[in-house]
């Protein structure tokens, strides 16, 4: 196996659109080693789907070099499939199927890889081996995804966004799943809305932003670029003027300010000289505060300091990806 398990270079996407061609990648680069839990990160429309997508083999890029597990599609493309799995952000099983009799079907694909009671026992799933799947929680369907994806034993391995609409519990179950991968060595891609799991499991991440990578490397180095450690995050009451969140930027230890529709956020360094400095300021201005908090800085700051926008803007407004090739999920039927 060569050392990287994924180099990208120069990759191009276009798809046909009513008013012309959609650039859906525009020169995006990546490289990732062999070994690493890596996270993409971007909203609906950055190109991260598309990405992820033209990686599995399942979308043709406009041009570039994709070279996945020191092979190409074009060239390798069974060799490759044997050597990965995938997991979407929905899979549908036959209702009536066992647990057990879809890992078996998934299995019989391999030439090789784990025996259905092997990969069962990785994702905690040998109790409900012989349970229909209709009597499986929205957790543990996603959880047999995961396995149907590992019976190959993948040296590679795309999760996309495979803990979206999970409780905590099940989250953490899956959280576990990968966990596991990175101490056998396996390298993982993963995609994600959610920032406390970028910064939990990924050794490096990529903020995916207009088709192109706009910020690499591990969370905390990150998270070192907005150059404070904590958030103060305040509403104010009553029906004073707008406030300008720029004349709070030579409060003590601020590095950066935004107002994020009715409320406020401070990056600062030490809390404990900026809060009274604030809470003196709003006084002498007579703004009382609706609510104040504070919190450590997180990836999302840095995406929103990086963009100018939250990763789930797109997605709160209900708006879908420009690319009429795109729906708002990609789902799989078993």
């Amino acid at each position: 196996m060569g050392e990287w398990a994924i180099r990208v270079k120069d990759l191009h996407k276009q798809y046909p659109g009513r008013d012309g061609p959609v650039l859906a990648l525009n020169g995006l680069e990546l490289e990732v080693p062999v070994g690493e839990c890596f996270g993409l990160l971007g909203p609906n429309g950055a190109g991260k789907t598309t990405t992820v997508e033209i990686l599995e083999g399942l979308t043709k890029p406009t041009s570039g070099s994709v070279e996945v597990l020191g092979r190409h599609w074009a060239a390798d493309e069974i060799e490759i499939r044997e050597r990965i799995g995938v997991t979407l952000q929905e899979t549908r099983f036959p209702e009536k199927s066992t647990v057990r009799e879809i890992a078996r079907l998934f299995r019989s694909f391999y030439r090789q890889g784990l025996e259905p009671e092997q990969v069962l026992a990785r994702v905690a799933l040998e109790s409900k081996a012989d349970a229909f799947i209709e009597t499986l929680s929205g957790g543990q369907r996603q959880r047999l995804a995961v396995a149907i994806a590992l019976v190959g034993d993948p040296e590679l391995l795309f999760l996309d966004e495979p803990t979206t609409g999970l409780d905590p519990q099940s989250r953490r179950q899956l959280w576990d799943v990968i966990r596991d991968l990175q101490g056998r060595g396996r390298t993982t891609i993963l995609t994600t809305h959610y920032m406390d799991e970028a910064e939990r499991l990924c050794d490096r991440v990529a903020i995916i932003d207009q088709g192109r990578v706009i910020a690499l490397g591990s969370p905390a180095a990150l998270i070192s670029r907005i150059g404070g450690e904590h958030v103060i995050e305040f509403a104010l009451g009553g029906d004073g003027p707008a406030l300008d969140p720029a004349t709070l930027a030579d409060l003590p230890t601020v590095s950066a300010t935004r107002c994020d529709a009715d409320a406020f956020a401070l990056t600062v360094g030490e809390p404990h000289l900026a809060i009274p400095a604030l809470l003196d300021r709003l006084a002498v201005e007579n703004r009382p505060l609706a609510r104040l908090t504070t919190r450590q800085v997180s990836l999302e700051d840095v995406f929103v300091a990086l963009t100018g926008r939250h990763l789930r803007d797109n997605e709160e407004n209900g708006e879908s990806e420009s690319k009429p090739a795109r729906r708002g999920r990609r789902k799989a039927k078993a």
